[in-house]
């Protein structure tokens, strides 16, 4: 079993849906986004780290807002690779790692090299919202002969078949996409999530984790209990959290 489905399994062997805060890297700031990955990493189950991208074409105006305000203030990829390896041995916590972040930063960085420097920085896993399926294989080569997993998206619009065809062969989870639009946080889940939750149910075998759209745990006792997800995900609400001075530790109790 990869890491990261052992650490969702986990949880929900303790009764509870994994915990999978998104934070883009170096937002607000470089000391601060440190500061709440500690926090992170002590309660959490996997974090997300964003890659800022200047066009971010799955990101709402939250996610898309920080990564400019990060990339005018020179982020590079390989700093923040070399800065989570380095820290990797006095970590506080043991929440899995998954980049986020779109095909063109990784592509000008290098396929190998990023599974190698992602690899030592203890990273498990890598989301890539603008990469097709068909197009995934020199990726997840790459990724995969270092032990880190490409996990799948699918959404609303994904038909059981592809589901299935997607999540082939996938490791660690399958995140699942509830709207069909950017990220962002709104003030209900949408109405054919539990559907799309449902087909996903039937065509994966790997945990789901539920993401686009969540801001608060109540969101989720919209749903009957057999379309609840294995995991959660949630940036929108927390980066705005962060942005006005408060404590990923604080945001993180809510959800507990």
């Amino acid at each position: 079993m990869h890491t990261l489905e052992a650490k969702i399994r986990a949880a929900n062997a303790a009764g509870r849906p994994a915990l999978i805060p998104f934070l883009t890297a170096h937002f607000p700031d470089r000391a601060a986004f440190w500061t709440a990955f500690d926090e992170l990493d002590g309660g959490a189950d996997i974090i997300e780290i964003g890659v800022p991208f200047s066009d971010p074409v799955a990101d709402g105006p939250v996610v898309e807002d920080a990564s400019r305000r990060v990339l005018a203030a020179g982020f590079h990829l390989g700093d923040l690779l070399a800065e989570l390896a380095a820290r990797r041995e006095r970590r506080a916590g043991s929440a899995g790692l998954v980049l986020m972040g779109y095909l063109n930063p990784f592509l000008s960085h290098g396929l190998e090299r990023l599974a190698e420097e992602a690899a030592a920085a203890g990273v498990s896993g890598c989301i890539i919202p603008d990469l097709p399926h068909e197009e995934a294989d020199p990726a997840r080569a790459a990724l995969g002969a270092r032990g880190i997993a490409l996990i799948p998206l699918v959404g609303p619009n994904t038909g059981e078949e592809r589901m299935t065809l997607c999540a082939d062969g996938a490791q660690g989870y399958v995140y699942v996409v509830s709207v069909m639009g950017v990220t962002g946080e709104r003030a209900a889940l949408a109405p054919r999530v539990a559907e799309t939750m449902a087909r996903a149910r039937r065509a994966v075998r790997l945990p789901l984790a539920l993401g686009f759209g969540l801001g608060r745990p109540e969101q989720l006792a919209e749903l009957p209990p057999e379309a609840r997800p294995d995991a959660v995900v949630f940036g929108s609400a927390l980066l705005r959290h962060l942005d006005a001075g408060g404590s990923a530790a604080d945001f993180l109790r809510r959800w507990r």
